[in-house]
């Protein structure tokens, strides 16, 4: 089976999973067009990690919740495609019911400060709108 395929059915599970819109989960991962197995580094030293480019902040806290090493979670969440859309879900539904805003929780999947946030939430929406899994928003 295809990369692609096993990235889709493990994104149609974590939206599942965590109650969150899947066209929404399927716009961030081609907003962060990341890999299986692949580690970006970010400037101030931390790493965004496998499809949804999960960034190695969450690593201390992930590693708490499974019991292992902040290691063994950076593994996991870099090279099992279905780990990582999970905890993209994941952390997406916190945000969801931290803010009760779709758009607020999309805009802090990316980042808290406003700028950054924004301009994150309207790539998606212009990415959904592009691959007809949304019909207005821009």
């Amino acid at each position: 089976m295809s990369a692609t395929k096993i990235i889709a059915a493990c994104l149609m599970m974590a939206s599942q999973t965590y109650n969150v819109p899947p066209a929404l989960m399927v716009g961030i991962y081609k907003a962060e067009g990341g890999k299986i197995g692949q580690e970006v580094p970010n400037k101030n030293g931390s790493y965004d990690l496998g499809p949804m480019q999960i960034n190695t902040i969450w690593m201390p806290e992930l590693a708490d919740k499974w019991g292992v090493s902040e290691e063994k979670a950076r593994e996991m969440v870099r090279d099992d495609a279905c780990v990582n859309t999970k905890v993209a879900a994941w952390i997406l539904r916190n945000h969801l019911d931290e803010t009760q805003s779709l758009s607020q929780a999309l805009q802090h999947y990316h980042s808290r400060t406003p700028r950054y946030g924004i301009k994150y939430k309207q790539r998606v929406l212009d990415i959904m709108y592009e691959n007809g899994l949304m019909k207005t928003g821009r």
